[in-house]
């Protein structure tokens, strides 16, 4: 069975920055939407004619996709070799989503979008710095139903400044009325260089997360969404199938500023700014700014840790398992974090053996 190959393509623009990004964004970079999809269109053009294998899955994300227009999105993406069975996934903003919107992306492939929702309680959108209205996360629910796209994620965040547990609490019940076949849950970080970093008031406590994560965790779990990797659950077949492209080493390619791309043991990214990559398209140069070679420990130990993330696991002798009794479970040939082990998965990782 050959290897997926997965394409990921970057759009940088956003109406608001929120308090806690540290992705290559902008909000004032909206003059350059039509000369950056172009640039796009171009570096795609050069990495087919080089020989770049058909996608077996291609995700649009940034920034917010949907801001751009749907058709010239829809051109660059057209623009992407894929299987029969790829999966296409765009993210989008719930106030941008209207029928018009994914039936023109459906018309270059796309057949699965990746919601915004972050919480579905107003004060904590606030505190979030998200400005979108919760009622258009059920009213953008509904227009991927009806128009048909067989999938789709709704990514919600907890640990955010003054949201109680039972704020949390509303925000899962509120996204499981909507039966959503996949949900991504992440705890809120603090990223260096984010005004969130510069304000340790608004800091999430990691008690408050941990108990977070458990209620979630029982939550969709009873729903019928498995647990398949740390902050990712889904029904039986929705899995993100990209996202295992990134979880299982396989090679990709990245489109637009900032996008990082691996192959072969090597791993690039492209310039950051949208400015110097389109210039560095325009003068027919390759937009990547740097790279860098793996060895085979540095692989094998980065292998691990992605795969301990996952309800895969790693092999018997990555770990002693019994010296971490219940952070891991033993399946087979393979250790297995526990609920308890997901929440501390920084420290389980630490004593993975990389030789």
């Amino acid at each position: 069975m050959t290897a997926p190959f997965g394409w990921y393509v970057h759009v940088p623009f956003c109406s608001v920055r929120c308090d806690y990004c540290a992705f290559a964004t902008w909000t004032d970079r909206d003059h350059l939407i039509d000369d950056y999809l172009a640039a796009m269109g171009t570096e795609i053009e050069r990495a087919v004619a080089a020989g770049t294998p058909a996608a077996d899955t291609v995700f649009v994300g940034g920034g917010t996709p949907s801001r751009v227009p749907a058709a010239s999105l829809a051109t660059v993406l057209a623009a992407i070799p894929c299987q029969p069975d790829a999966e296409v996934t765009v993210e989008c903003n719930p106030d941008d989503v209207t029928a018009d919107l994914l039936r023109t992306y459906q018309s270059a492939g796309v057949n699965r979008v990746s919601i915004g929702v972050q919480s579905m309680v107003p004060h904590v959108l606030a505190a979030l710095g998200r400005r979108h209205d919760r009622d258009n996360v059920r009213a953008a629910v509904d227009v991927v139903r009806a128009v048909g796209l067989p999938t789709f994620n709704l990514d919600i965040i907890y640990g955010a400044a003054g949201e109680t547990l039972e704020d949390w609490s509303a925000t899962l019940e509120a996204v499981l009325e909507m039966d959503p076949p996949h949900v991504s849950a992440y705890g809120l970080t603090v990223e260096a260089g984010t005004p969130l970093a510069d304000d340790p008031a608004r800091h999430p406590d990691d008690d408050l997360q941990a108990d977070e994560y458990e209620l979630a965790d029982e939550r969709l779990a009873a729903a019928g969404l498995a647990n398949y990797e740390v902050s990712n659950w889904a029904r039986p077949g929705h899995e993100c199938r990209h996202n295992g492209v990134y979880w299982g080493q396989h090679d990709y390619l990245g489109i637009g500023a900032a996008a990082h791309s691996h192959r072969a043991g090597r791993r690039w990214w492209n310039l950051r700014t949208p400015e110097r990559y389109i210039a560095a398209v325009a003068a027919g140069h390759p937009p990547e700014a740097a790279g860098e070679m793996l060895d085979t420990a540095t692989r094998r130990a980065e292998g691990l840790q992605l795969a301990l993330r996952t309800r895969g696991g790693v092999p018997l002798d990555a770990l002693d398992g019994d010296e971490l009794d219940g952070l891991v479970e033993r399946h087979d040939d393979r250790w297995v974090l526990t609920r308890a082990g997901r929440l501390l998965t920084n420290e389980v990782a630490v004593r993975l053996r990389g030789d």
